[in-house]
């Protein structure tokens, strides 16, 4: 698939049929995943793949608006440990945000769906997805992807606007 078509039809998709995601379509996604950019090229990134129902349920009622029935989901997580120090730490919001457009761009070429819910920086969303997998206090969950075959197909767009161009 072309890049821009790539760009113009992902869509968030928030229906999605019962047919599970494959391991080699999976692999795919997490290989994108880390082929982002890294401030230093820290690689602060931790991905989270559940397909196991129940823990699912739990994910749906995490954060507000993650009440999605897909198949299977990535939570996309910083690991400070490995972020960069001090004053530049946040960083790590950067690296993980550049690997979660790579999953969703991925994702198209696949013909998957997908919808980024976003956790951090929700204070309880982020305590409730951190009990819910078991992360430490150096791993914080920035979203959750569903990823799943789409059972609708968002139109296409191109939200490009002049106005929010400047030369200098």
């Amino acid at each position: 698939m072309e890049v821009k078509e790539a760009l113009l039809k992902r869509r968030s998709v928030r229906k999605y049929t019962d047919e599970k995601v494959s391991a080699s379509d999976t692999d795919i996604l997490l290989h994108a995943a880390m082929s982002g950019p890294s401030a230093c090229n820290k690689r602060p990134w931790e991905f989270f793949v559940v397909t196991d129902e129940a823990v699912l349920e739990k994910l749906r009622s995490a954060t507000k608006f993650s009440g999605i029935t897909a198949p299977m989901a990535i939570i996309v997580c910083g690991n400070l440990s490995r972020a960069l120090p001090l004053e530049m730490k946040d960083y790590w919001i950067q690296d993980c945000s550049a690997a979660t457009e790579n999953i969703l761009l991925s994702a198209v070429d696949l013909g998957l769906g997908t919808v980024w819910c976003g956790v951090y920086p929700q204070k309880r969303g982020s305590e409730r997805v951190s009990e819910i997998l078991g992360l430490n206090e150096e791993q914080i969950p920035l979203n959750i992807i569903y990823v799943g075959h789409p059972a609708e197909e968002p139109e296409p767009r191109d939200w490009y606007t002049d106005k929010c161009i400047h030369f200098i």
